[in-house]
């Protein structure tokens, strides 16, 4: 495999202040609700908003207006959050076991990973209509698209593999081998690569968007999960969760070397990153509680409790997870510390 290059360095654009109050929201899979978090305070004073059961990715418009969760394991809906109200609107249908929810920079689709159908469901923002599902690998969980919009990866957690989706026309193209169960995924601010985080690999696989070649893995502790990457492009954050570690990774993108770990709760899983690049926010899935890390020192902050079984999160404006744009992802029904079941049976 070759090694990508080091990826462009972006610079921070000061603006006007935001006419409204950025928000973590937070998904809690023992509540079956949405725990939204204000980033200035740190507080979860907020009422936690009730989705469908299960509730695993979130991710949030562009504009900041709409948060779209996955859940409902069964019958696999979405459920979009009015942020100004906190207010769950109608579920919208897609495919079975949902799990990783990204939106296009446009704010026009939503891409559903459907784990238990194997495929991914496009939902048009503007009537909240799925469309025709798109076939991809095994066990599909966790994905991002691309800065300009053009293509959408998806992690294919028992094929080993990575899909790329023209989001022009829906149309899968040659699947990307990585290493070995992979979840988390988060793309470049410059959009020239791909990073995934591969659970039973241990490693980190980088792919060239230029060529949709991988390149050489980046070894990190065990069970990598969720993964975030700073608005600058400098640095990435990654998750161990069932590992029994409590820490997240910074690598070093420049250099793909990752750093000293840093203690958070106990099996971090969704990772996202505050707009400005000034904090990471860490959901520990068996605590209940939210880290948040100082980027400028990878010091951990206090930690804020939400909901039980926290997952996913995603940052307004315009930031989501992974995330599972930019996390990984479990489900509750497995105890911490067990390895995924090969036969991809719920976690």
């Amino acid at each position: 495999m070759i090694l990508c290059g080091a990826p462009t360095t972006l610079t921070a654009t000061a603006s006007a202040a935001p006419s409204a109050p950025v928000i973590a929201y937070i998904t809690s899979q023992g509540t079956n609700s949405v725990t939204p978090i204000p980033v200035a305070t740190n507080t979860s004073s907020h009422p936690s908003i009730p989705v469908g059961s299960n509730p695993v990715g979130v991710t949030i418009a562009p504009d900041g207006k709409t948060a779209y969760v996955t859940n409902d394991v069964l019958r696999g809906t979405v459920t979009p959050i009015a942020v100004a109200t906190n207010t769950p609107g109608r579920p919208i249908p897609v495919g079975g076991f949902p799990v990783g929810v990204a939106i296009t920079p446009d704010g026009r689709t939503v891409y559903v990973a459907n784990r238990g159908s194997n495929s991914v469901t496009p939902i048009s923002v503007a009537t909240g209509i799925p469309g025709r599902p798109i076939p991809v690998g095994s066990h599909p969980v966790g994905i991002a698209i691309t800065p300009d919009g053009n293509t959408a990866y998806v992690t294919n957690e028992l094929s080993g593999t990575v899909t790329p989706i023209a989001v022009t026309t829906n149309t899968p193209g040659r699947s990307i081998p990585v290493g070995s169960f992979p979840v988390g995924i988060a793309i470049a601010p410059d959009g020239n690569t791909v990073y995934v985080t591969n659970v039973l690999s241990h490693t980190i696989t980088p792919i060239a968007v230029a060529t949709n070649t991988p390149c050489r893995p980046i070894a990190v502790r065990p069970s990598p999960n969720g993964i975030a990457i700073t608005p600058d492009g400098e640095t990435a954050y990654v998750t161990s969760l069932n590992s029994g570690s409590g820490t997240v990774t910074p690598i070093a993108l420049a250099t793909n070397t990752p750093g000293r770990p840093i203690p958070v709760g106990s099996d971090p899983a969704g990772i996202a990153i505050t707009p400005d690049g000034n904090t990471a926010y860490v959901t520990n899935f068996s605590n209940g509680t939210v880290t948040p890390i100082a980027v400028a020192t990878n010091a951990p902050g206090r930690p804020i409790p939400v909901g039980s079984f926290p997952f996913g999160i995603a940052i307004t404006p315009g930031s989501g997870v992974g995330s599972l744009h930019g996390c990984g992802w479990r489900n509750n029904t497995q105890s911490p510390h067990t390895a995924p079941a090969a036969s991809g049976a719920a976690r």
